[in-house]
C-alpha cells in the first residue's frame, strides 16, 4: 500500500507540474532577468508624429527598471487600432493592455476583452485617483480604465488673430453668442499668403472621437443624447441648438466642412483657424505642425450655450487592460503603474501632451502650474458629465457625425436630419 501511495503522489506531482506550465494563467518558472514574461501593448501612438520618442523611452525605462518584463507593441492607425485588437483576439491572441481613450471602453466591454482594473492593479495606487474621473470608466460599479490625464473639449484660440481682428486675446469669449460676434470679424481674415481664415472649428469627419466632441458639444447647450441608464433621449432643446449651431457656422464659412481633428489642428497650426474645440493634448499636432504655435496659443473654458453651462465630456488616454492570468497581470500592474507617475509623465505632459493629471497627488506638478497652454481652461475640468454606458457608443458616435454632416455638408433641415438620426440609432441600443 506505502509503494502505491508512493507512485499515486509522484503521478499527482507530476501532473501538477504540467498543469502549471499551460495556459497564460501562470507560468512553471517565474519571470526574471534570464526568463522575461513579455505582455503585448496596443498602442496607436507609436505611428503618430511627436509621441514614438516618449514610448520608446517608456519600454527602455521599463525594461531597465524591471528586467524581468519586456514590451511588445502592437500598433496600428488610430482608427484601425480597435478593430485589429478585437479580432487577433478573435483568433485566440490576446493583448494585455490597450492604450486608447475612454470613450473605448464601451466597446472593449461589451466584447468581452476590458477587465474591471480593480482585479489587476493595487487598490492604493487607485485610491489616488480623482472619484469624478473614475466615474466616467465605471460601469455597473467596476472600474475599466486608468486615466494617465484627463481633459475637457477645451477651446483653443490664436491670440495674434485675436488682435489683428481688434478683439482683446485676453477676454476670449464665453458663450456661443459672444464666439459668433467674434467670428464675424475673425472671418474677414487672411493669412500672409491670401488664405481664408476660419473662425470657428469643430470636428465632424466620420471618426469616434468627432461623435465624442459633438456628444460635448449638446453638454454645452445644456443637452442630452442618453437617459442615465443608456437610453436615446434627444428630445431636448439642447441637442436641437447645437445641431442648429452646426448648420449656422457651416452657412457662415465659419468652421471647415467634415473635418477631422487633424485637420483643424493643422489648420490653427498655420494661422487659418482662429478658434477650435480639441482636447488638450490636440497640441501636440500643432506643434508639430508649426514648433512656435506656443507663441500664440491660448485657451478657454467650452462654451456656455443655450440653458447650458458649458458642461462638456471629460476625456482621457487611459490603459484598459486584459485579464490574461494572474502572471500576466502582476506585470501589467508594475508597467500601469510606472507609466502613471509624475517621474514619466511631468516631462511628456508639459513638452509633449499638455494635460490635467487623474491622479489628486499629482494636481500640483510643475507640467500644469507652468502650463501657459493649460492655464485659461484650467477651471473647466470641474464642469464636466458623465456620458452614460451605451454597449453600441461607437456606432451612434458615427451616427452623430452623419447628423452633423447632413445639417451642414447635405443642407438637411435640422429637425429631418434629427429624425434620420433616431431612426437609424434606436435600432442599435
Amino acid at each position: 500500500m506505502k509503494k502505491i501511495l508512493t507512485l499515486m503522489a509522484i503521478v499527482l506531482s507530476a501532473a501538477g507540474i504540467l498543469f502549471a506550465g499551460g495556459g497564460a494563467e501562470s507560468t512553471a518558472v517565474a519571470a526574471s532577468a534570464e526568463n522575461p514574461l513579455t505582455i503585448k501593448v496596443a498602442n496607436y501612438a507609436l505611428l503618430e508624429s511627436g509621441y514614438e520618442d516618449f514610448w520608446n523611452g517608456v519600454k527602455e525605462g521599463f525594461e531597465a527598471r524591471y528586467p524581468q518584463y519586456r514590451i511588445e507593441w502592437v500598433t496600428a492607425p488610430y482608427g484601425e487600432i480597435l478593430n485589429q485588437v478585437i479580432n487577433m483576439a478573435g483568433g485566440g491572441d490576446r493583448v494585455d493592455v490597450i492604450f486608447g481613450e475612454e470613450a473605448w471602453v464601451p466597446q472593449l466591454y461589451a466584447s468581452g476583452l476590458a477587465a474591471p482594473v480593480t482585479g489587476i492593479v493595487d487598490e492604493e495606487f487607485l485610491s489616488d485617483f480623482d472619484p469624478a474621473v473614475m466615474d466616467v470608466f465605471t460601469i455597473d460599479g467596476d472600474i475599466y480604465g486608468v486615466p494617465l490625464y484627463v481633459s475637457p473639449f477645451i477651446l483653443y484660440y490664436n491670440t495674434d488673430l485675436f488682435e489683428q481682428a481688434g478683439l482683446d486675446p485676453d477676454n476670449p469669449p464665453k458663450t456661443y453668442d459672444e464666439m459668433l460676434a467674434a467670428a464675424q470679424k475673425l472671418s474677414q481674415l487672411t493669412d500672409a499668403n491670401g488664405n481664408k481664415v476660419y473662425a470657428f472649428g469643430q470636428t465632424t469627419a466620420s471618426v469616434v472621437v468627432s461623435g465624442n466632441a459633438l456628444i460635448s458639444m449638446i453638454y454645452n447647450f445644456g443637452g442630452d443624447v442618453f437617459t442615465e441608464d443608456g437610453q436615446l433621449n434627444v428630445d431636448n432643446e439642447g441637442f436641437r441648438q447645437a445641431f442648429e449651431m452646426l448648420a449656422l457656422l457651416d452657412e457662415n464659412g465659419y468652421n471647415p466642412q467634415n473635418a477631422k481633428l487633424k485637420d483643424l489642428r493643422n489648420l490653427f497650426a498655420l494661422g487659418q483657424l482662429a478658434m477650435y474645440y480639441d482636447q488638450s493634448w490636440g497640441f501636440n499636432g500643432v506643434t508639430s505642425i508649426n514648433p512656435d504655435a506656443a507663441s500664440f496659443t491660448a485657451s478657454a473654458a467650452p462654451l456656455a450655450g443655450g440653458s447650458g453651462t458649458g458642461e462638456a465630456v471629460l476625456c482621457s488616454h487611459c490603459f484598459i487592460l486584459v485579464d490574461n492570468g494572474d502572471a500576466r497581470n502582476e506585470a501589467v500592474n508594475t508597467f500601469v503603474q510606472y507609466v502613471i507617475s509624475e517621474e514619466v509623465l511631468n516631462d511628456y505632459m508639459s513638452s509633449v501632451t499638455p494635460a490635467y493629471p487623474a491622479k489628486e497627488s499629482m494636481s500640483d506638478m510643475e507640467a500644469v502650474a507652468n502650463s501657459g497652454v493649460l492655464k485659461g481652461a484650467a477651471d473647466s475640468i470641474s464642469n464636466v458629465k458623465k456620458v452614460p454606458y451605451v454597449s453600441a457608443m461607437s456606432d451612434i458616435s458615427l451616427d452623430l457625425c452623419t447628423l452633423a454632416q447632413a445639417v451642414t455638408v447635405s443642407d438637411t433641415p435640422v429637425d429631418e436630419a434629427i429624425s434620420a438620426f433616431v431612426r437609424s440609432a434606436s435600432v442599435k441600443i
